[in-house]
């Protein structure tokens, strides 16, 4: 069985202040893209996971989401074979991208099929989220309001003030590491301690206005350390804007940039416009919406 795995940006993630457990209250709205890892699953004897990967930079054992994923599906399921599962890495490690974590919900996704549906989507869900934040997102192939740590996700509809249009996503070639990103929070209060409700207003906006007018509503509280630290960030979104770009915005905690134009097209020309202003070290992607 093979399956695409795709990633994700998030529109807004806006950090309502530190919870007494050590997590961050939060409210974020993620647009799924269809950018994808690739992963084929085959049943093994013996009742192991083998997983192998094409980046030799990822761990292939217990450290990796995907074999978890599946080690957790096969011991809630009852399931005494093993299976062999090859992950073919196309998306940009440490990006904000949510790679990893659509990996592990595509994994689920899969042997529960595989195996002939023994766990209703409920239970893929609980699983989903003790494995981590985002991973319950990723089940359901919709764009999404996730509050709580992220855990708790309410699909939507399809935004009408979308359609048509493309993401061009710009990865710089260094990744940002997420509890980096939200342990630096405490030096920017304003970003830590967000305003709550920018993710209802958003998806209000997203559903009813036309992208000039939502435009001011993306928001992104990890940007305040991402740019911060990495200036060259924030000189992205500049030229993103200045050439045409509908909005400019980082995903999750970085490191890759978005941005939000008319079509794929006008996506094709602005990375032209980037790759003569910035060089072309940098890893791009335009992705119809």
């Amino acid at each position: 069985m093979q399956k695409q795995s795709p990633c994700k940006v998030n529109l807004l993630l806006n950090i309502l202040g530190k919870r007494a457990d050590g997590f961050h209250e939060l409210e974020t709205v993620m647009q799924p893209v269809n950018f994808c890892d690739e992963l084929t699953f085959d049943r093994a004897g013996g009742g192991a996971v083998q997983l192998s990967c094409s980046d030799v930079s990822l761990p292939t054992d217990s450290r990796n989401l995907v074999y978890r994923a599946a080690a957790n599906l096969l011991a809630a399921a009852k399931i005494s074979d093993g299976v062999k599962i090859h992950l073919e890495k196309k998306i940009p490690l440490a990006a904000g991208l949510g790679g990893g974590s659509g990996n592990a919900a595509t994994t689920l996704l899969a042997l529960n099929e595989l195996f002939g549906q023994p766990l209703s989507l409920a239970t893929l869900d609980k699983l989903a989220a003790a494995l981590g934040s985002d991973i319950p997102f990723f089940l359901y192939g919709k764009p999404a309001l996730a509050t709580g740590r992220g855990e708790k996700v309410e699909t939507l509809e399809i935004f009408p003030a979308l359609t048509g249009k493309a993401f061009f996503l710009i990865h710089p070639g260094f990744g940002i590491a997420t509890p980096w990103a939200y342990q630096n929070l405490a030096r920017f209060p304003a970003a830590l301690n967000g305003e709550k409700g920018r993710a209802q207003k958003l998806t209000s906006l997203l559903q009813t206005a036309d992208l000039k007018t939502v435009a001011g509503g993306f928001y992104n509280s990890l940007e305040a350390p991402a740019l911060d630290k990495f200036p060259v960030l924030a000189l992205y979104q500049e030229f993103l804007r200045e050439h045409g770009a509908l909005a400019a915005l980082m995903s999750g905690s970085g490191s890759t940039t978005f941005a939000i134009v008319e079509n794929v097209p006008a996506g094709e020309a602005l990375v032209e416009k980037f790759k003569s202003q910035f060089g072309s070290n940098c890893w791009t992607a335009v992705v119809a919406v």
